[in-house]
């Protein structure tokens, strides 16, 4: 009975995005889900910047597939700015870097689902008809880390702070990281100055911090690592 509901719930996908820059990952999963979901748009991008836009142009997915590390954004922040953008819609997270660490930074991130490139097709499938039908799909065999795990638990603590921001919020501390000045945030994103700095306030004020250097702490602190000379994934 209960295969029966989840293969119901999956059935009302209609709409998927597949963020991957890898050509041949991202064809072939799209064919994938084409082939095993009732679909009637897959849309794709290679970038986040590519993902936004399909966004802010009245796409609306029941679903976002989204590879961890792209061109111009590495680790939980894309999926941040990607939930801001799309509160309602769950992002399955598919990467190479499956250790506990990062699925566990994913998951507090707001992720519905994590999946391992390396995951066979029918495991892809079940992870979109059990998150469909309302739950949270990780990997056989992860652990989340224990609380006495110092590490882990503060990447969960920041990404959990760093989920409260909106997408541009996300965007403008990404350019504080990056040691910009609010003039030169402002020319960048084309708002005014005072604007910049009403919205560094509210990041300081939802991050629970007094500086712009303990923001930039913290969205460091967010800063998964994924497999270190390991390549793209």
């Amino acid at each position: 009975m209960e295969h029966t509901s989840v293969t119901c719930a999956a059935d009302q996908i209609k709409s998927v995005l597949v963020v991957d820059d890898h050509p041949l990952f991202r064809d072939a999963l799209a064919t994938t889900l084409q082939t095993a979901l009732p679909l009637r748009t897959i849309r794709t991008a290679s970038t986040l910047t590519g993902a936004l836009e399909r966004l802010s142009k009245d796409f609306e997915p029941d679903a976002i597939v989204l590879d961890l590390n792209l061109p111009d954004v590495q680790g939980v922040s894309g999926l941040l700015r990607l939930k801001a953008t799309a509160p309602h819609t769950p992002v399955i997270v598919v990467s190479a870097f499956g250790e506990d660490t990062v699925i566990a930074a994913v998951m507090a991130a707001g992720a519905a689902g994590f999946v391992r490139k390396d995951a066979s097709r029918q495991m892809l499938i079940d992870a979109f008809k059990r998150i469909w039908a309302g739950d949270i799909y990780t990997p056989e065999g992860y652990t989340p880390p224990q609380q006495d795990d110092a590490g882990g638990a503060q990447v969960d603590e920041a990404a959990k702070r760093l989920s409260s921001l909106t997408a541009q919020q996300l965007r403008i501390l990404e350019l504080l990281c990056e040691g910009k000045l609010n003039k030169q945030i402002a020319y960048e994103l084309s708002i005014a100055e005072t604007t910049v700095k009403a919205h560094v306030t509210a990041i300081l004020r939802k991050l629970g911090v007094h500086t712009r250097t303990q923001a930039v702490l913290i969205a460091n602190e967010a800063r998964i690592p994924l497999g270190a000379g390991a390549g793209r994934s």
